[in-house]
């Protein structure tokens, strides 16, 4: 009996990079796998189409790096997907690539990556948490252009300051651990209080203008949808305690650019940390040429360790739903 077609919808130049030993005997025990060749969306709908070389395929491995030879996985390209395929397996725990709403309604189930980043991503905002604070991104500019203190006001501690997290998921739960070391408290929104509680001292704040009254660094760690796209604006800029932090690991698309650039000039807000962007790898002139923000370029998960986790994250996904036992990792729109 021949074995289900999976299609290694990744880097168009390497595939999967760090876990090819684990692609070819884990996945390639229970899969034909293919490689995506198609260097065009227009050449990929061919591919999918029948008789073309991917019309039988189950199952895709889905990366973001894709996107640069098919494109985003939206609504016209799931349509042109075969009828064969019932998963897509994605590697990142955010998903806002894939209509999840155009997949359902084909039947395709998709999976992703949480967990496997937490570590990685939560160093991030960690850093841009403490760089925001202590001002280190502008100092290092200073000493690299041979100014030395010239210009520097003092920056602030950690010490003893709120850090208030929007969605307290396992990368909020890893940064909140990692700023309880510089001695900061932790305050936290999600829809509902966790329970049983994380293992360190928080408390839940039941909506969110509460917190941002409280909290001296906010830190966004929530999906991009419908419902959180452009979400974080003036009002609530506006509510954030005079000279207090802004951290963005989370999307771009969830903050107000020109709210935000507001609040900095203004001085409502004392600096912010971003790792994230609306258009990227485009960023907007304005953010990059603002002092008061340290930029990050998505780093979040780049680091080989965590890449690799979230490939065999995404492959044991592909190998429980061919083997008959669904997938790990559905995202929660389809589960509900």
């Amino acid at each position: 009996m021949s074995k289900p077609q999976v299609l290694i919808a990744a880097n168009p130049k390497n595939g999967i990079v760090w876990s090819k030993e684990e692609q070819k005997t884990k996945l390639g025990a229970v899969a034909e796998v293919l490689e995506l060749t198609s260097s065009s969306r227009e050449e990929f709908f061919k591919d999918l189409a029948s008789g073309g070389k991917y019309a039988n395929i189950v199952a895709i491995y889905r990366h973001n790096d894709s996107a640069s030879a098919v494109g985003i996985f939206d609504k016209e390209l799931i349509e042109h997907l075969p009828e064969s395929v019932k998963y897509i397996s994605h590697n990142g725990a955010g998903y806002d690539q894939i209509d999840i709403a155009a997949a359902t309604a084909k039947n395709i189930q998709v999976s992703h990556t949480p967990g496997a980043v937490d570590a990685a991503t939560a160093t991030v905002g960690a850093f841009l948490a403490i760089s925001a604070m202590r001002q280190f991104h502008r100092a290092e500019v200073n000493v690299r252009e041979g100014k030395w203190k010239s210009g520097l006001l003092p920056a602030r501690d950690p010490e003893e300051k709120v850090l208030g997290i929007i969605g307290m998921g396992g990368i909020g739960k890893a940064l909140a651990r990692r700023l309880i070391a510089f001695d900061m408290k932790v305050i936290y929104y999600n829809r509902n209080e966790i329970s049983p509680p994380p293992d360190f001292p928080c408390k839940y704040i039941s909506n969110v203008d509460d917190l941002l009254a409280q909290a001296d660094i906010v830190s966004l760690n929530l999906p991009l949808n419908d419902k959180t796209k452009g979400s974080f604006g003036k009002k609530q800029f506006d509510q954030m305690k005079n000279g207090s932090v802004l951290v963005n690991t989370a999307r771009g698309a969830v903050v107000d650019e020109d709210a935000l650039l507001e609040a900095l000039d203004s001085g409502k807000l004392f600096s912010a940390g971003l790792d994230v962007f609306p258009d990227e790898p485009n960023v907007n002139p304005k953010l990059l040429s603002n002092d008061k923000i340290t930029v990050l370029p998505h780093m979040g998960t780049e680091t080989r360790d965590s890449q690799k986790k979230m490939e065999i994250l995404v492959l044991d996904n592909l190998i429980s739903a061919l083997s008959g036992k669904g997938l790990l990792n559905q995202v929660p729109e389809q589960k509900k």
